[in-house]
């Protein structure tokens, strides 16, 4: 099987206005069985964002292993998609990629500070509202795939015991060509996470500073309802769970 490289398959996402989150009369049902109000993803507002290039698939582990000299993954093979990354990790790839291609590196890290320097060519991490809009593609159903989800369209619902990741590109891509945006591995988006305002937002980036950075997309292991394009959640930057990375580039 030849050798994916994500950073040489960049998708070209032209900006937009969208409404990002979960409207009021969407609800799913939670692992517990109870209704889930969703409220992390609430209120549903009006976001704007500049054009942009993502990557066509999440960062497979023989690029991440090209780049870094090493291999978090619990899964491994080398179209996988790379996990166990943390965001640390997921940010000083992007720079040493961006090293690597003689382009400015988009963040300048100071032990545990990172400053993200939005002037920059080089690779980054999205956006949370990037990463919806893209993932989105235009839809405004739960999944791009409109109502429902399944295992015909993505790779998700897996026991802990039975887990494993499949090559990326394994199942087809969403209406913007973007492949494995739900199911498969989580994305880290640059973002702290923090509620959502209820005003209109132009490329917004997430609070000033926090505790936890956001993670979107679902995973193997995730049930549905944890792959719907407005479902958000976030972590501490050195966990390590089913997460990799989704390149952006201006």
């Amino acid at each position: 099987m030849e050798q994916i490289i994500s950073h040489k398959n960049m998708v070209p996402i032209s900006g937009g206005t969208f409404n990002m989150g979960t409207p009021d009369d969407e609800h799913h049902w939670s692992e517990d069985g109870d209704w889930d109000e969703a409220s992390d993803e609430k209120p549903q507002h009006q976001v704007t964002v500049s054009s942009f290039n993502m990557g066509k698939y999440p960062v497979t582990q023989a690029e991440y292993e090209a780049v870094m000299g090493q291999n978090p993954s619990n899964f491994k093979g080398p179209n996988l998609p790379v996990e166990d990354v943390t965001w640390f990790e997921a940010i000083d790839f992007c720079n040493k990629l961006s090293l690597q291609e003689g382009l400015s590196p988009a963040y300048t890290i100071k032990d545990k500070e990172v400053l993200w320097n939005q002037n920059s060519k080089g690779y980054r991490l999205p956006t949370e509202a990037e990463w919806e809009y893209a993932c989105r593609a235009g839809t405004t159903s739960p999944y791009y795939t409109g109502d429902e989800i399944t295992i015909e369209h993505a790779h998700f619902d897996l026991t802990f015991d039975k887990a494993y990741t499949r090559p990326v590109g394994s199942y087809g891509p969403n209406p913007w060509g973007l492949y494995d945006m739900q199911g498969n591995v989580s994305n880290w988006c640059w973002d702290w996470f923090q509620e959502y305002p209820d005003t209109a937002q132009t490329n917004p980036v997430g609070a000033s500073s926090g505790t936890d950075r956001v993670i979107r997309g679902g995973n193997c292991i995730a049930t549905a309802a944890y792959l719907r394009s407005a479902y958000r959640y976030q972590s501490d930057p050195s966990t390590r769970d089913y997460i990799g990375i989704r390149l952006v580039r201006p």
